[in-house]
Parts: structure tokens; sequence; C-alpha cells
């Protein structure tokens, strides 16, 4: 029978990088998400996975910045509330499926498995990192806009990455 691992939000982060103007990168997280693991064992090797998150939450430290990327220059807050990912398994490598701005795509990210810790209070933890490369206009995001010297104003790569800490239910 699986268990069910539910995430910490408190101790767990989605973040992501794109490069800027050629030069530089520009950081931002999304504040609000869920996500849940079921496994057969302490391994996880089995797993299912989903995580569901909040587009509206999206914080990149600049308000106008983020109005920006809440439109339907990117990804298109109204129409589009959530981003999914589903895998169907745990291990050095994920392949699942990311689905952004309505559309459905497979991704790879590589995961490290922290291990198993029980809290002061008796809870059970799990932590992973992840790592992974997106393409943004494979995902329908595709505003940019070119620069006089050459190149684009942002990158179509986005380097997405997170921190994820479970609770056995």
């Amino acid at each position: 029978m699986a268990t069910k691992w539910n995430l910490d939000t408190t101790h767990s982060e989605i973040t992501f990088k794109v490069r800027h103007m050629m030069i530089s990168n520009v950081k931002g997280a999304f504040n609000t998400f869920t996500a849940e693991v079921e496994a057969e064992d302490d391994t996880f090797k089995n797993a299912k996975v989903s995580a569901t998150i909040q587009t509206d939450s999206i914080d990149t430290n600049n308000a106008d910045r983020d109005t920006h990327l809440k439109s339907a220059d990117f990804f298109n807050v109204e129409q589009n509330p959530t981003i999914t990912f589903e895998s169907a398994s745990l291990a050095d490598d994920v392949t699942g499926h990311l689905t952004i701005n309505g559309v459905t795509k497979p991704v790879q990210l590589e995961v490290e498995f922290g291990g198993i810790n029980q809290d002061p209070w008796g809870n059970t933890k799990a932590g992973f990192t992840f790592e992974g490369k997106i393409k943004r206009s494979d995902f329908g995001l595709n505003w940019n806009a070119a620069l006089e010297t050459g190149g684009v104003l942002v990158s179509d790569e986005v380097k997405i990455a997170g921190e994820l800490q479970f609770v056995k239910a």
C-alpha cells in the first residue's frame, strides 16, 4: 500500500532563472504551490509525484515585471491559473509532464534525494532538490524584444529548481 507524503510548504521553494539582455540572469520564484508524493517504500523509486503552482504567485522582486509576466505575453494567469507537473517515478533523473500556459510537454529533471529524518515533533520528513531546463517557447511563452546590438532581451532557456520537503501523512 502506498504511503502519501504532503508538501511542507514552509520548508519548500520553486525558483527559476532566465538570461536577461544576454549578459546576466534574473531570478524569480513561485510563492504558492502544492505537491504530494505517493510511494510504496522509503526509496521513492516508484513514487508518483504531482505538483500544482499558482501562476499569479510569481515573484521576481519587481512589481512591474511580475505584472508583465502575469499578462497574456507570458503566463496569461486569468486563462491559465496553474502550472502542473505529473511524474511516474522519483530517481536520479525524473521524467514527467509539465503543463504551462495550457501546453503539456515532457521534461526531465535531475533530482537529489536528501534523505528522511524525524523533526522534534515526531513528524517524518523527506527532502528533495531538483533542477532542470525548459524552453519557454515550447509552452507558448514567446514574447521577446530584439536588442540593437544583437540577441534578444529574454533567453528562451529557463532554468528551474526547487527544494521540496514532504511530511509523511
